[in-house]
């Protein structure tokens, strides 16, 4: 169902013009965002916007998704300071975090070839909405006491539930000039992108809060009145940019571990950006997902080599430059050019940004993936979805990433068993499709859709000629899961988008779990 369609299909002087204020734009958004992701992440500063200078001047050169942005994402924070973490903190760890990157990054590429771009679809789309808004409570949590200025030391190591313990201590004890900063900022990051006048829509709202909180903290002498976190520190950039790798606990459990994690999260959230991204498109282009996937590997090697932060398709860059007019991946590379441009010559600037407002913007972006209406959306698919959702989250919280995904395919696995699906079908999809006539194909779907066919099926899907009436035959199906629903109304759309017709056939003898539309359906049995 993806085609290879990309900013190819535009010339270089088509789409200078606009990409380059796109680009701008971005860049005055991914700017203070790479800061804080990479503070947030326990990475020297100047290392997040390292990463995105990466991803616009290396990615833009392969075939990636044309209208996404690639730079470090705040999903990433919670492997990247727990490794940090886990590594004994300092530049040692940080310079293994990034060989750990560098080792994922070939697996990433190597996956690109095996054609693994459908990763997006292979979980049950409520644990990966589970895993997200776990990653936005972590990014809280871990933020606020940064936000109201006390010490980052004090709370480094503490876990997130313990954090959530701590926020009343954290506000007792907070610096007031510093967490007015911060305060003042995240009120910005809210209140502004809700103003409907159109031309002030343009100015990315991370932008607004430098333009207030840098003269700010100028006026009220950060530098000599506050503590010395209190400021950005870049330091020596160029004397740092270096092979900054250190492979010294490749042989270890712990290593392989964060590969591990580093390569799921980082393929799983960038597919994820990339399909929504597709959505979005003025230009109805479909990415290739493993092209990407492979432009996205060699981007976080390369970045992992000097010691950058891993980048994926970050979505709310993604989505504004799409707003900014973007045309093509020049916009990509744009942003990266700029991002260069202020490392060579404004350094004395950035250091001038209260880290409380580069806070704030994490903040509001832990809020974004956490917020109350995905809470609300999933608990209207049904109460099974709210169950796994939950369960990720919890297990995510308590643990890690790579077991909270898990736990929640488990919860999804033991659902299908109570509904009656046999162990075998758990595993092996059986979809088939024959001709009826000239114009018509019947897709047979036997026993069960669920969450674990998907990739079955978006092969068989692929297989189908175009411009043909495309008849999907549940009759035989006891259950079919909201994954798979939501997968074939996708397919639905885009095929009858290339003139052809797709029609459901016996779903009605299954009873919905919900009211909503894509809700679980199966057969209840007198």
């Amino acid at each position: 169902m993806t085609s290879k369609t990309s900013s190819a299909d535009f010339s270089f002087q088509q789409v200078w013009k606009s990409d380059l204020v796109a680009g701008f734009l971005v860049f005055l958004l991914a700017l203070p965002l790479s800061l804080g992701i990479a503070k947030a992440s326990g990475f020297p500063a100047a290392m997040g916007v390292l990463a995105a200078i990466v991803g616009g001047l290396v990615t833009s050169f392969f075939r990636v998704s044309p209208l996404t942005i690639k730079g470090p994402a705040a999903g990433l924070i919670t492997i990247c300071s727990a490794a940090m973490i886990d590594f004994g903190g300092g530049e040692q760890a940080w310079q293994t975090v990034a060989a750990a990157l560098t080792v994922s990054a070939v697996f990433q590429i190597v996956f690109g070839f095996l054609r693994f771009g459908v990763l997006s679809d292979i979980f049950p789309h409520s644990a990966v909405h589970g895993m997200l808004a776990a990653i936005g409570i972590i990014i809280i949590v871990k933020q606020v006491p940064v936000l109201l200025g006390d010490e980052p030391a004090m709370y480094a190591e503490k876990s997130p539930f313990e954090l959530m313990g701590n926020i009343p201590q954290e506000i007792a004890e907070a610096n007031p000039t510093i967490a007015f900063i911060g305060l003042f900022s995240l009120a910005i990051m809210f209140v502004f992108p809700l103003i409907r006048i159109a031309a002030l829509k343009k100015i990315p709202a991370p932008l607004l809060v430098l333009l207030l909180m840098i003269p700010l903290a100028s006026y009220w002498r950060f530098q000599e009145s506050q503590p010395d976190y209190a400021l950005v520190e870049i330091g020596d950039f160029w004397g740092q940019l270096n092979l900054n790798v250190n492979y010294a606990s490749i042989s270890t459990w712990i290593f392989w571990k964060y590969v591990l994690m580093l390569l799921f999260v980082n393929s799983l959230e960038s597919l994820l950006t990339v399909k929504a991204t597709d959505a979005l498109d003025p230009f109805g282009r479909k990415s290739d997902y493993d092209a990407d996937l492979k432009g996205l590997g060699v981007g976080n090697f390369v970045s992992g080599l000097l010691g950058g932060l891993p980048l994926i398709s970050e979505v709310v860059r993604s989505t504004s430059n799409i707003t900014y007019g973007a045309k093509s991946k020049w916009s990509n590379f744009f942003h990266g050019v700029f991002l260069l441009i202020a490392m060579l010559f404004f350094i004395p600037v950035i250091e001038m940004i209260p880290n409380a407002a580069l806070a704030a913007m994490l903040v509001y972006a832990g809020y974004r993936l956490a917020a109350p209406r995905h809470f609300i959306a999933i608990w209207k698919v049904g109460r099974e979805q709210m169950a796994i959702f939950f369960t990720t989250i919890v297990v995510t919280l308590a643990y890690d990433l790579l077991l909270g995904i898990f736990s929640g395919v488990l919860v999804k696995f033991i659902f299908h068993i109570l509904h009656g699906v046999s162990m075998k079908r758990l595993i092996f999809a059986k979809v088939s499709f024959k001709r009826e006539g000239n114009d018509s194909i019947r897709v047979h779907i036997d026993e069960a859709a669920i969450f674990s066919h998907l990739l079955l099926a978006k092969r068989v899907f692929d297989k189908l000629p175009k411009q043909k009436n495309i008849i999907l035959d549940f009759s035989s199906c006891t259950i079919v899961d909201h994954s798979f629903l939501e997968l074939v109304e996708y397919f639905k759309n885009d095929y009858e988008q290339n003139d052809g017709t797709v029609s459901f056939v016996g779903l009605e003898h299954l009873t919905p779990i919900s009211k909503h539309p894509l809700a679980t359906r199966r057969l209840l049995r007198s």
